[in-house]
């Protein structure tokens, strides 16, 4: 398999792209939808399932993140029922028995505002994923269903308690008219973080709350933004990872508008504290972050260049060192899987696949499939790496790479996320799909973990659905081993 690399220095050059036309609709973050294998080679290992309880029916019209939070003493799901209403369930840990609860909305007039009310029901859009954590004292916090709409969120009054859930209108109470794209982090001292966009795709900002536990305020991490698109622009962050090194990593590409083609410009930072961030060579960054920012940029990708927000993965070879995992056109225009690493002063980026396809990226809502999937590049055996790969024609594995030279050594079957077993629908109503989340807590058992598992149809642009709709499908928390 060939392999080719290009380099791209710390140079910042004149990066300003020409606007695109706006859409009506937005992008959902490709990782809240990729739920489902991409067929191909047959798994030779994994997980088995050594547990299942049913918690209730959910809706199955279109696909919406949920979330898992299993705690030491109890497990929390939070999901859009039956009737799309937004629900907590929760028990202690090993019973079979589960406590519900309906939050409720925020009543209208509270908005300081006068945005539309924050509601616990979802209507259509794929962008309204669930996200929930618990912060150091046990309180629950859960934030979800908003798409450029006034920020949605909730917290117990008791910890732990979820018949406590209350709405809060306000978390520092500005830049929170219209919040997209919801994460919770914990901090190395055990302070929650919630990340967020504020405004539109094409015209964003992205921002990071701290949580006191004790005064139980929330106030800007930074004063600044993070990302600042400059009323032109949003990034489009992957969620910081926690590396080997004791730093965040965060890497993201730019949006000029919301059609999907509008991506460019693959970048990086890292950071110790989410507050102070450094680029690749170890650079100071002055917040906000830019288009402008020197230093940052990993791959110069152009508008329309085939760069998929939700790319750009992560992952770290034996010696710490970041790698990133993402697909562009190749000069013929189609899709290809590339991996980046800093080398010196500039960026190796190598070319690990020849496929003749092209993922055609445009458009604006949730995108209705996804061709080509990317893990996080990994340590494999001394002087490998490992890649895992999806592709709609080409199949699935796993890349062994030559830790010096990132090239392709071979191609190894890939080991399934998720058992066999559950991959088969239950439903029979024509394309509904299996659906997972995995937990945003810990089983804290070894070789053990909670997953959710649901069916819907697939996403259709956040467009409604003509009836009929699916009957609800059967959400449940499953418990694998590993093998």
């Amino acid at each position: 398999m060939p392999f080719r690399f290009s380099e791209a220095s710390d140079r910042p050059g004149n990066n300003r792209l020409p606007s695109l036309s706006m859409l009506t609709v937005l992008l959902a973050a490709w990782l809240a939808v990729w739920t489902t294998a991409i067929r191909g080679a047959a798994p030779v290992s994994g997980d088995e399932v050594v547990g299942s309880i049913d918690v209730a029916p959910v809706w199955a019209g279109h696909p919406v993140g949920f979330a898992l939070l299993t705690q030491p003493e109890r497990q929390y799901v939070a999901f859009y029922a039956a009737d799309r209403h937004l629900t907590v369930a929760s028990r202690p840990r090993g019973g079979d028995s589960w406590q519900f609860f309906r939050l409720p909305s925020q009543q209208p007039g509270a908005s300081r505002y006068g945005a539309a009310e924050a509601s616990a029901v979802v209507g259509w859009d794929s962008h309204n994923s669930i996200v929930m954590a618990a912060d150091s004292t046990g309180h629950l916090h859960l934030a979800g269903n908003m798409h450029c709409n006034r920020l949605t969120y909730w917290r117990t009054r008791e910890p732990g308690a979820i018949d406590t859930f209350e709405p809060v209108a306000a978390m520092v109470g500005r830049d929170e008219e219209q919040c997209t794209y919801p994460v919770f982090m914990k901090l190395a001292d055990g302070r929650l973080v919630f990340q967020y966009r504020s405004g539109r795709s094409g015209d964003g900002s992205t921002f990071l709350n701290v949580y006191d536990a004790k005064a139980r305020s929330w106030r800007r991490l930074v004063d600044s933004p993070v990302f600042d698109g400059e009323k032109k622009r949003n990034a489009y962050p992957l969620t910081p990872v926690a590396g080997p090194d004791g730093a965040f990593h965060m890497s993201w590409v730019w949006r000029e508008a919301p059609d999907a083609a509008a991506n460019h410009d693959l970048s990086y930072a890292r950071s110790r504290d989410l507050a102070h961030w450094l680029t690749a060579s170890g650079r100071p960054i002055t917040l906000p972050i830019t288009l402008d920012t020197a230093g940052v940029i990993v791959d110069r990708i152009p508008v329309g260049g085939g760069l998929l927000n939700g790319s750009g993965r992560v992952g770290f070879d034996s010696r710490k060192r970041p790698l990133l995992s993402y697909f562009k056109y190749d000069p013929s225009g189609n899709s290809q899987a590339f991996v980046a690493r800093r080398s010196g002063t500039v960026w190796k980026v190598v070319q690990l696949s020849d496929w003749d396809h092209r993922f055609e990226l445009e458009g604006g809502g949730s995108l209705p499939r996804y061709d080509i999937h990317l893990g996080a590049v990994e340590p494999g055996k001394e002087g490998e790496l490992r890649l895992e790969f999806g592709h709609v024609k080409e199949g699935s594995g796993v890349w062994v790479l030559d830790e010096e030279t990132l090239a392709v050594l071979r191609t190894e079957p890939a080991k399934p996320h998720y058992p066999r077993s559950l991959w088969k629908v239950e439903s029979k109503f024509p394309e509904m799909k299996p659906r997972y989340a995995d937990d945003a807590g810990a089983s804290g058992e070894p070789g053990r973990r909670f997953i959710l598992r649901w069916e819907t149809l697939g996403a259709n642009r956040d467009k409604p659905r003509p009836e009929p709709w699916p009957e609800p499908s059967m959400l449940r928390v499953v418990e694998l081993q590993e093998k």
